[in-house]
């Protein structure tokens, strides 16, 4: 795990960026169809919005978080997709704002917390920096989203680091939220990252293996990006296996993205 400040300071600078690429948007590309079927540009961040908010709950007021909680036992498959409808029918000046307002909120509140306490999540409990961190990641993979849609390509930055880290921590989840057990061996995930160093996880001797640029991994853990348009490589068929279904995000099973070239 990351350094609390650090991830939050990455935190920041993730949504800033994002926050430059909408910014100036005329209220007609607002409403812009993403690669997430049924979500415009105004989606994406209504959602970003959305569970910054459940976080600073979860952070600040557990009895209304628990409230938040009972709405997503209450409507599992719809919950997330109803806040995001919400948010999006806001202005866009205004959900701009909702959104600016809410990630300094969290920011702060993120700060405050005291090193090893821990507060209630929609899975496990979350400390600080894990909550920074799985931001980050939300952050960036609707980022991407957004920067698709805009036919922007985004330079690559060390903040890949964070997206990284918990794609290799969610790989259990990924078979378990399938109903497959996960495999009882560690595996070992070599990624080239952005400046061209190597960022390792796992044990150097694993026998199911994982290797190729950290952009491509992060992008296939968020499901921005199929297996077959990666340049990872697999060894061992349990880690080939797991690239077919990798996901850093908590709840169901996504479909991920299609292949290039595939028809609609």
């Amino acid at each position: 795990m990351s350094d609390p400040v650090d991830v939050l300071d990455d935190l920041r600078d993730e949504s800033e960026e994002l926050d430059a690429l909408v910014a100036e948007l005329i209220e007609e590309q607002w409403g812009a169809q993403t690669p997430a079927p049924g979500w415009t540009i105004a989606h994406q961040i209504a959602h970003l919005a959305w569970t910054d908010h459940a976080a600073l709950l979860a952070a600040t007021d557990a009895d209304a978080f628990a409230a938040e909680t009972a709405k997503a036992v209450a409507a599992p498959d719809r919950w997330v997709d109803e806040g995001a409808e919400e948010g999006a029918k806001v202005p866009p000046a205004e959900l701009l704002a909702r959104w600016r307002t809410g990630r300094e909120q969290l920011q702060e509140a993120l700060r405050a917390v005291p090193p090893g306490a821990r507060f209630p999540w929609y899975g496990p409990p979350m400390s600080a920096p894990a909550m920074a961190t799985a931001r980050l990641m939300e952050t960036w993979a609707h980022g991407q989203d957004v920067a698709d849609t805009l036919n922007i390509v985004r330079t690559p930055t060390a903040r890949l680091r964070h997206v990284a880290w918990i794609g290799h921590r969610a790989r259990d989840y990924a078979f378990l939220v399938r109903g497959i057990p996960a495999p009882a061996e560690p595996f070992r995930v070599e990624l080239e990252a952005p400046d061209g160093g190597l960022w390792t996880y796992g044990p150097e001797g694993a026998a199911q293996r994982v290797t190729g640029p950290a952009l491509d991994f992060c992008l296939l853990v968020t499901q921005r990006l199929h297996r077959d348009d990666t340049a990872l490589v697999a060894e061992g068929a349990d880690a080939e296996r797991w690239l077919g279904i990798a996901q850093a995000f908590a709840g169901p099973a996504g479909g991920g993205r299609a292949p290039h070239g595939a028809p609609e």
